[in-house]
């Protein structure tokens, strides 16, 4: 019981940190124990909490035989000059158990003692001496336990190591190759690409969402519609933004106009639109909310929604 007590408490942990990157973490877990926090902040840290629980307490291994996508690209990607994770049989057999400072070459006996201790290591339970398997993960944990029972035997290590299939037949490893080259030439691109978003991207966030409340009459005789935003200022410095909406002709925003950020912050407001009636063209509108920067004009960005009225006669 405590051991799969402790696996749960691992997935909760991991479950919530995991939500904690999309959502304020600390506003997260008081909302959370406090039964404040949304649907989807529960759906989602139940979900990480019982996939870590069964991939790394149940599955384990199994994971990585058979969901893990590392063997499957790595088949696809490698060739014969890949450096891979491999045994070398030239020098390793015929396997079989001796005594230190044995002459095991005169029994026609190889380095490999048939200790097994590669296979001990091995995460997903493979016989690394049985060849490349899609199994492997490369970890080197075969290399590491190897390369112990060389030293003890004191026979050179390398038995099983980083090598390539040609360099393992007795054939010249090439370094350079057109399939190397694509790879660098497309794995280059996407890192140009990323560093393009990243100095591109905006520095402020801004979502608009409706309340569920399709729309009220206020005591002006209006149609008034409530709406929750979002600000999420990015910056490492404090903004002012200044707020406005747009889509209507007699279209009235109620709330504050002006709203301070602290650098990397994030500020959830209500604000209220409204109009006249007689001037809704249709009982469906789209409306826009437009947020810019007091002190860069440059700064601009808008959010789309909906305004909802009565039913258009």
């Amino acid at each position: 019981f405590s051991k799969h007590s402790l696996w749960l408490l691992i997935g909760f942990v991991t479950g919530m940190t995991f939500v904690g990157y999309f959502s304020p973490i600390r506003e997260l877990v008081f909302d959370f124990f406090t039964g404040q926090a949304d649907g989807w902040s529960y759906f989602w840290v139940g979900f990480f909490t019982l996939a870590t629980y069964g991939n790394a307490g149940w599955l384990r291994e199994q994971v990585c035989i058979y969901m893990c996508p590392y063997a499957r690209f790595q088949s696809v990607m490698f060739d014969k000059d890949t450096l891979i994770v491999s045994y070398d049989p030239r020098r390793g057999e015929l396997r079989g158990p001796r005594k230190k400072g044995v002459d095991y070459k005169a029994q026609g006996l190889g380095d490999c003692i048939d200790c097994t201790m590669c296979v001990q290591v091995c995460p997903t339970g493979i016989d690394i001496r049985d060849g490349l398997q899609i199994e492997c993960i490369g970890c080197a944990a075969c290399i590491d336990a190897c390369d112990n029972i060389m030293d003890k035997m004191e026979y050179p290590r390398g038995l099983i190591s980083y090598t390539t299939e040609h360099n393992l037949s007795g054939q010249k490893t090439h370094k350079l190759r057109p399939r190397l080259i694509g790879y660098a030439l497309v794995l280059l691109a996407m890192i140009s690409l990323l560093v393009a978003a990243f100095f591109m991207r905006s520095l402020v966030g801004f979502d608009v969402s409706k309340d569920r409340v399709l729309y009220r009459e206020n005591a002006e005789g209006r149609i008034e519609n409530v709406y929750s935003l979002k600000i999420m200022n990015k910056d490492q410095r404090d903004h002012t933004y200044v707020l406005d909406a747009a889509g209507l002709p007699d279209l009235k925003l109620q709330g504050r106009r002006e709203i301070r950020v602290a650098a990397g912050d994030i500020v959830s407001m209500p604000v209220e639109l409204s109009s006249a009636p007689e001037q809704l063209p249709s009982s469906t509108n789209e409306v826009k909310f437009i947020l810019t920067d007091a002190d860069d004009a440059s700064v601009h960005i808008e959010a789309k929604s909906r305004f909802i009225g009565p039913q258009v006669r």
